[in-house]
């Protein structure tokens, strides 16, 4: 062999090394160090309610940090949603996987990020619950949120500089971490909630007792963040409401407000609680509630799109779609 060949070989050779000796150092790490899932105790609404009122958020959804990662009250959907980075919608399987709710505390393996907390939790449900599933691009119906025949009536808003993701929260501040990134909710004096959604934007809800509506404000949002907040409200009846997508073309910050009728919302939460195979406080939602109708207040999530210049319309898009081809019911014990 030349000179000229052999050096070259030993080149190559010491690049492959390396690249392996790299990224073995890097390689993620394929599963957490201890899991715990359980089946979650049934949610006291009446308790619930109580403790939003006197300001205390509740503690339900993901909470990841550097050492440990926790998921309280969740179902089946929205932990598969959490580990392959989707939305509910795009999560195709049995309908009880949206009623299985579990909590699960979990422990990072040494040298483990946030990042890699989705892949892990991936494994998790593999092992646990015997998961195998595939991905496909399938036509979904949903509801396009798109601009009405006379043009949106929104006013542009620049956005804030978005806070570091390690700023420190701020007195009465609560934070919650999930696949879209960090939600920090506040409780004001004024009895509003504020949800700043970082680049989404920040959105303020407050509940009229006199108008019987929610009032929903916000002067930073993206029209992304807008659909976001549309689907929250729309999927409040177990899941099974529309996914909104934003199909406005439009980009940056806007003021957005809309006021919708608390007795639509208590219908919506009496919807979920059937779903979920709980009931509500007597008198709460549907034909039987106790709430006045509202006079001048809440109008339905429609009509209060429409106000902005902005339609939703049933439409059928390609939506990336992750199919349950198997999956237990019951995980396999801690």
């Amino acid at each position: 062999m030349k000179l000229a060949q052999r050096i070259a070989c030993v080149c190559l050779l010491s690049l492959t090394s390396v690249s392996l000796l790299a990224a073995q150092a890097t390689a993620a790490p394929k599963e957490f160090d201890v899991a715990t899932i359980k089946p979650s105790a049934p949610l006291d609404l009446a308790k619930l309610a109580a403790d939003v009122q006197a300001g205390k958020m509740p503690h339900l959804g993901a909470f990841v940090d550097a050492s440990h990662a926790e998921y309280v009250y969740m179902s089946l959907k929205a932990l598969l949603a959490e580990a392959y980075k989707l939305k509910d919608y795009q999560i195709t399987g049995p309908d009880w996987l949206a009623t299985e709710h579990f909590d699960i505390n979990a422990k990072l393996p040494e040298g483990a990020t946030k990042d890699d907390v989705p892949a892990l939790l991936q494994a998790l449900l593999a092992d646990r619950f015997k998961l195998t599933a595939h991905k496909s691009i399938d036509e979904h119906k949903v509801l396009a949120l798109i601009i009405g025949k006379n043009g949106a009536k929104l006013k542009v808003s620049p956005p804030d500089p978005a806070p570091a993701a390690d700023a420190p929260l701020k007195s009465g501040e609560t934070e919650l971490k999930g696949k879209d990134g960090a939600l920090r909710i506040k409780k004001n004096s004024d009895g509003s909630v504020t949800m700043d959604m970082g680049e989404k934007g920040i959105i303020t809800q407050r509940v009229d007792m006199q108008e019987q509506s929610l009032h929903l404000d916000s002067s930073k949002v993206t029209m992304d963040g807008f659909a976001e907040m549309l689907t929250k409200v729309l999927q409040m009846g177990g899941g099974k409401g529309r996914q909104v997508v934003d199909q406005t073309g439009l980009k940056g910050n806007f003021q957005v407000a809309i006021d919708l009728s608390l007795a639509d919302l208590m219908a919506f939460a009496k919807e979920q609680a059937k779903a979920m195979g709980m009931s509500l406080p007597p008198g709460a939602g549907g034909a039987d509630s106790a709430l006045p109708a509202a006079p001048s207040g809440g109008t339905s999530i429609y009509a209060s799109v429409e106000k902005l210049g902005l339609k939703l319309e049933e439409r059928k898009l390609p939506v990336e779609q992750l199919v349950i081809d198997h999956i237990e019911k019951t995980p396999t014990a801690n």
